[in-house]
C-alpha cells in the first residue's frame, strides 16, 4: 500500500481521524532478524527528505551527529573515521540466494589522505541481532578508495583518476561452490563511463548480518580526543543507495522512527482535574522544513478520534501531552500520529499505538523495576522480552538509561546543540530496547549520573562544575554538573516530560529544571525524588575520592567526613517528603522512588579483593544529609524502591537504633557494568542478628559512614568470563525487580529475577537467593 499522500488530503484525514485500516506505516513491536524476504528494489528516500541531522526510520547512523541530510543526500559532516549508516529493515540472511546493492558516492570534503567509502557487508554481533549489529566496527568493505577498487584487502586501480566526481558502487552476488561470487564495478554516476571492476570468491560467513554504508571504512574511530571527529581523511556523502534480492530480509516492523517511542502516567490530582494522563512522544530530530506538530487520538465509539495536538520540542525532540479528567476505569487504546512532509509535496504518515492501561485500584497492582542498563548488552532482550511477558501495572526505570560509553564514538560537551545531539542518540538505545515494555503501561523514567553524561554526581544545586575539574581531570570526583543546562533540561525533559507535575516547579540554581513530585496510582502514593540533583560536593570537606580514608580501619566511623550542612535530598525534597509521609488521601500503601538507596552497601569494586572503604557517590554519604532523608520518610511506612548501585538487595534502614524506620529495594541492574560486592564478612565488619536464612553478609550492619543498615538479602555477583553479552550479564548479577503491591492486605511482595531466564517456567532459581520476600506495611516503620 502507498503511504504517501498529498498534504491537502493528510489535513483531511489528521481533522477526520485515521482509520484503523488507513496507515500502512504504523510501528509494532519490534523482531530479531526473520523470514521475510525481499520481493522488490528498495531506494533510500533521502532525495525526497528535508534537510535535516536525522536519516530516517530506516536506518540507523553512526554517530547520530554525525551525520546530516543535504540536498538529497546522507552526508557526513566529520571526517572521523567508521562513520556507518545502517540499513535496519534489511539483513543479508540468505547467501543461496542471488543479490545486488548500489550507492552514489561523492567526497564532500578533501583529506591529506583519502579513507575510502564502501557498503559494508557482513556486520554482526555475536548474537547476530540487527540492533546489537550496528555497534560493530567492522566487516567485509567494498567501494573506493585513493582512486582504487576495493573488495576487502584487494585492490584495483580505478581507470582514471577520480576528479572529485559522483560515482556508483554496484555490487552483485550469487551463490558458487558453498560461496559467494562477489563482482563490484565502479561508474561514473554522470557519464555512465565504467571505471573497472573487481570480482572475487568470499566465504558466505563474511556477508551474512547488517549492510552499511560506511564513510572513512579504513580510519579507526577514537573514543576521546581530537581523532574522536575528525581525522587526516576527507568525508563522503551517499545517495541512491539500493538494495534487491531475496538473499535480503525484508522486515518493515525494524523500523524506528520518525515516531520513536512514547511514555505516559496516569495520576489521581485529588483536584477538579481528576485523574490526568501525562504522555510523551520522542522523535528522531528533525528539519526546519519538517512538521513540528504530533497528534494524539483514541479509539473510541468504534472510530478513532483526535483529542489533543502538541508541538515538538524543537531541543529535546519531545510532544507531550496532558489530559485531564481521563477515564481512568477503562483501559483505552491510543495512537499518535506524525506526519512527515516530503520535498515533492506529499506526506507519509508515521503512527505508534499503545494502550492507557485502566487505574488498577481494587486489585494488586504489580510494578516491573529497572535500572543501569550498559551497552555491552543491548538490546537486553532476555529482561526486555520477560517485562513484557509479565505485563505490569506500571514500568519504573530508576536512572542510567545510558552511559558515556553507549554507542562509541565518544561525548559531546560543548557546544550545547553538539552535546544534546550526542546525549540524544545514546538515549535512543533505551527506548529502542524498552519501548514494547513502555507502550502499554505508565512509566516512572529518572535520570542519573550517567543519564547526564557524568560517572559521578555531586549535583550541588544545578551549580556548574568547576573549570578547574576539567583541567585537573576530576569531573567525577567534583561536585556540579559538566554539561551546559540546556543539554541538562533536555535530559530532563526527554526522562521526565510524561510525569506528573511537579510538587514545586520553580527551578533550582543556573535555572536547572526539577522533576520531584507525587504519583497517585493504583491507590499507590509514589513520591518521586532526585538524589542527586541537591547532593553537596565532596570538595567541601577536602574529600579526594578513591583516596581519603582508605587506610583506616573498616570499623572506624570517622566524623570528619560528615558535616550537618551537607546535603543529600535537599531542604526542597526534604519538606516535600515530610508534607507526603503525613497525607493519606485517596490511597492506601505509599511507595518512594529515587535513584539510589540511602546506604552505602559495597565493599568491594571492580573485583571481590579490591577493598574500598568509603564510596562517597553512595548515597549513605554526607551521613547527615541520609538522616534527614530518612527521618521524612519515617512516618509514610513507604517502601524505598531504587537501584543504581549494579547489585540486588534488600534492607532496612535505621536511624536511632537497627531496622526502625523504611525498607529499601534496591533492583538488579539490567546490564551491570562497573561491579561491586558486599562483601562485610570478609573484611571483619561488625554485624548482629543474622536473618533466619543464615547467608553470609547479612544481618545488622553498619556502614562505612556509620549508617544503621539491616541486611536481608544480597545478590553479589561472579567474576565475568563469557565474552557472548547476555551470559556476561548474567553472570555479573544483571536482571530486574518487580513489587506486587496488595492495598487489602498492605503487604509489599518483592522479587529480583536474573538476567537469563525465563519467567514463564516458575523456577525458583530464576530469582536470586533470598528472593521473593513479602513485608508487611507496618514493618516499614519500626520492629
Amino acid at each position: 500500500m502507498n503511504n504517501k499522500i498529498s498534504r491537502r488530503d493528510a489535513l483531511k484525514v489528521f481533522a477526520a481521524g485515521l482509520a484503523a485500516t488507513g496507515v500502512a506505516c504504523s510501528t509494532k513491536t519490534t523482531n530479531m532478524i526473520s523470514k521475510p524476504v525481499l520481493q522488490n528494489t528498495i531506494k533510500d528516500s533521502w532525495s525526497n527528505t528535508h534537510n535535516r541531522v536525522w536519516l530516517g526510520g530506516e536506518y540507523w547512523a553512526n554517530p547520530m551527529e554525525d551525520w546530516r541530510i543535504n540536498n538529497g543526500a546522507a552526508e557526513c559532516v566529520t571526517t572521523g573515521g567508521q562513520r556507518s549508516v545502517h540499513s535496519l529493515q534489511h539483513q543479508l540472511v540468505d547467501t543461496t540466494k542471488a543479490f545486488r546493492t548500489s550507492v552514489r558516492v561523492k567526497l564532500a570534503e578533501q583529506g591529506i589522505k583519502d579513507g575510502g567509502a564502501s557498503i559494508r557487508f557482513g556486520i554482526r554481533s555475536e548474537i547476530n541481532e540487527y540492533r546489537s549489529n550496528c555497534f560493530v566496527q567492522q566487516g567485509l568493505d567494498v567501494g573506493i578508495i585513493a582512486n582504487q577498487i576495493a573488495l576487502g584487502d584487494k585492490r584495483k586501480p580505478l581507470s582514471r583518476p577520480n576528479v572529485n566526481e559522483e560515482l556508483e558502487i554496484i555490487i552483485s552476488g550469487a551463490p558458487q561452490a558453498q560461496l559467494v561470487a562477489l563482482d563490484v564495478e565502479i561508474k561514473s554516476a554522470t557519464s555512465g563511463e565504467s571505471l573497472g571492476r573487481m570480482a572475487s570468491l568470499v566465504g558466505t560467513e563474511e556477508l551474512l548480518g547488517n549492510l552499511a554504508v560506511v564513510s572513512n571504512f579504513e580510519i579507526p574511530s577514537f573514543e576521546s580526543g581530537p581523532q574522536q571527529s575528525r581525522s587526516d581523511g576527507g568525508r563522503y556523502q551517499f545517495k541512491n543507495w539500493q538494495i534487491e534480492g531475496e538473499a535480503f530480509s525484508h522486515n518493515v516492523e525494524q523500523k524506528f522512527g520518525p515516531i520513536l517511542w512514547t511514555m505516559y502516567t496516569l495520576n489521581n490530582s485529588r483536584s477538579a482535574e481528576g485523574f490526568v494522563m501525562n504522555l510523551s512522544v520522542l522523535t528522531g530530530p528533525l528539519g526546519k522544513k519538517d512538521s513540528k506538530q504530533v497528534i494524539l487520538q483514541t479509539f473510541q465509539n468504534g472510530d478513532w478520534q483526535v483529542i489533543s495536538k502538541a508541538e515538538l520540542d524543537t531541543d529535546a525532540w519531545v510532544a507531550s501531552f496532558r489530559i485531564v479528567n481521563w477515564d481512568e476505569k477503562q483501559a483505552t487504546p491510543y495512537r499518535v500520529v506524525y506526519g512527515e512532509g516530503q520535498v515533492d509535496g506529499t506526506t507519509k504518515l508515521d503512527v505508534y499505538e499503545g494502550m492507557i492501561r485502566a487505574n488498577p485500584s481494587g486489585r494488586k497492582m504489580r510494578m516491573a523495576a529497572l535500572t543501569c542498563q550498559n551497552d555491552y548488552a543491548f538490546p537486553y532482550e532476555p529482561v526486555a522480552n520477560n517485562v513484557v511477558k509479565m505485563d505490569p501495572d506500571l514500568v519504573l526505570f530508576s536512572g542510567d538509561q545510558l552511559y558515556e560509553n553507549h554507542g562509541g564514538f565518544g561525548m559531546i560537551r560543548v557546544p550545547a546543540k553538539m552535546a544534546i545531539l550526542n546525549y540524544l542518540r545514546k538515549y535512543y538505545q533505551f527506548g529502542w530496547a524498552f519501548r514494547d515494555a513502555m507502550r502499554n503501561a505508565p512509566t516512572i523514567c529518572l535520570p542519573d549520573d550517567h543519564d547526564v553524561l557524568q560517572g559521578n554526581l555531586w549535583g550541588e544545586g544545578g551549580s556548574p562544575m568547576p573549570f578547574s575539574a576539567h583541567e585537573e581531570n576530576r569531573v567525577d570526583k567534583t561536585g556540579g554538573y559538566i554539561e551546559p543546562i540546556r543539554m541538562l533540561n533536555v535530559v530532563h525533559r526527554t526522562h521526565t516530560a510524561h510525569h506528573m507535575k511537579p510538587a514545586d516547579p520553580t527551578p533550582s540554581k543556573n535555572n536547572l529544571s526539577v522533576y520531584y513530585g507525587e504519583l497517585i496510582y493504583g491507590d499507590v502514593s509514589f513520591a518521586i525524588v532526585a538524589d542527586r540533583q541537591w547532593k553537596s560536593g565532596p570538595e567541601r570537606l577536602d574529600i579526594l575520592v578513591g583516596t581519603s580514608g582508605n587506610e583506616e580501619d573498616p570499623n572506624f566511623i570517622n566524623p570528619k567526613w560528615d558535616s550537618p550542612d551537607l546535603h543529600l535530598l535537599g531542604e526542597r525534597q526534604e519538606q516535600f517528603l515530610k508534607v507526603w509521609s503525613r497525607d493519606w488521601r485517596e490511597h492506601k500503601l505509599k511507595a518512594l522512588i529515587s535513584q539510589t538507596i540511602f546506604a552505602s552497601l559495597a565493599t568491594h569494586q571492580m573485583t571481590p579483593k579490591h577493598y574500598l572503604k568509603y564510596d562517597f557517590d553512595a548515597n549513605g554519604w554526607p551521613a547527615s544529609g541520609r538522616n534527614r532523608a530518612v527521618e521524612a520518610i519515617k512516618g509514610s511506612k513507604a517502601l524505598h524502591i531504587c537501584g543504581d548501585t549494579h547489585l540486588p538487595s534488600v534492607s532496612q534502614y535505621g536511624l536511632e537504633k537497627h531496622r526502625d524506620s523504611n525498607w529499601a529495594f534496591c533492583t538488579p541492574a539490567i546490564a551491570v557494568g562497573w561491579q561491586r560486592w558486599w562483601r562485610p564478612d570478609d573484611v571483619g565488619l561488625k554485624y548482629t542478628h543474622r536473618p533466619e536464612h543464615g547467608m553470609a553478609n547479612t544481618g545488622e550492619y553498619l556502614d562505612s559512614f556509620g549508617n544503621k543498615n539491616y541486611i536481608y538479602a544480597i545478590g553479589n555477583p561472579e567474576v565475568s568470563r563469557s565474552k557472548n553479552r547476555y551470559v556476561m550479564a548474567h553472570e555479573k548479577s544483571s536482571g530486574f525487580g518487580f513489587v506486587t503491591f496488595d492495598k487489602e492486605e498492605k503487604t509489599y511482595t518483592m522479587e529480583a529475577y536474573k538476567f537469563m531466564v525465563d519467567i514463564t517456567d516458575g523456577k525458583s532459581s530464576n530469582q536470586f537467593d533470598g528472593w521473593p520476600l513479602t513485608i508487611k506495611q507496618s514493618e516499614n516503620q519500626s520492629v
